[in-house]
């Protein structure tokens, strides 16, 4: 719930892009204020780090794969969120962190106008969000109040994300035409000193390698698993 709650104010905040760079700028400050403090950053990386767990653990014990479509399309958005959000993570937190770039939508959107990564942001927004939603629809399902209100939250569940993007589009533009102003673009136009962002490329670099080794482990031992029990069912019994 923590995790679902930080993405779904996430959002929200894109979606304050729909009335300006402002309004959203002033939500990313109220988000620092809370995600950044010391009780926002030990629950958000907390939460992070137990529902890692439990989804290697979960995936592992599964006596099978073979799932019904939405528990599966469910998993893979899951087990994908995390390779999007990483890259993410290290050049807003970590920057911040690091080397005291503050987390603005101008510096990011900036950033992501320079880089042409406009797509990969938005890419960010679907798989963590979709994961959640599927998941509390698992957990909630059979609840009286939820079988009464599915479909308003459902259809909210959908209008959030797209308000988001149109939000993230506005900002978009809206940067875009700051750009044509000399003053403001001598803000952003000086580039990470490139020692910082070879740092920032190798830490990203490293967790997803964390990340992956993690996942392949999980998904090795499932396979000797899996040849263990094979070799053990085929194993003819000793006579003695």
């Amino acid at each position: 719930m923590v995790l679902w709650v930080y993405i779904a104010a996430h959002l929200l905040n894109h979606a304050l892009g729909l009335a300006s760079l402002k309004a959203a700028e002033q939500g990313m400050a109220l988000a620092v204020a809370v995600w950044h403090s010391a009780p926002g950053t030990a629950l958000l990386y907390g939460a992070f780090a137990v529902h890692l767990a439990l989804a290697l653990t979960g995936l592992y014990q599964r006596p099978t794969l073979w799932l019904a479509p939405l528990e599966l399309l469910r998993i893979a958005f899951g087990l994908s969120f995390p390779l999007l959000l990483v890259g993410h993570a290290v050049t807003t937190r970590i920057a911040y962190e690091w080397y005291g770039l503050l987390p603005e939508y101008q510096r990011v959107v900036w950033s992501l106008i320079n880089s042409g990564a406009e797509g990969r942001q938005l890419a960010l927004l679907a798989p963590g969000w979709l994961h959640g939603c599927l998941g509390l629809n698992v957990a909630l399902r059979h609840r009286a109040f939820y079988i009464r209100w599915r479909w308003v939250l459902m259809t909210l569940a959908l209008l959030l994300p797209l308000a988001a993007a149109g939000g993230f589009l506005t900002m978009n533009a809206e940067v875009t035409a700051l750009l044509q102003n000399t003053s403001w673009r001598s803000q952003f136009t000086e580039p990470m000193p490139k020692a910082h962002a070879q740092a920032l490329g190798q830490l990203r670099d490293q967790l997803l390698a964390v990340y992956g080794g993690l996942l392949g482990a999980v998904l090795a031992g499932r396979l000797l698993r899996w040849g263990y029990r094979r070799h053990s069912l085929h194993k003819t019994p000793s006579t003695g």
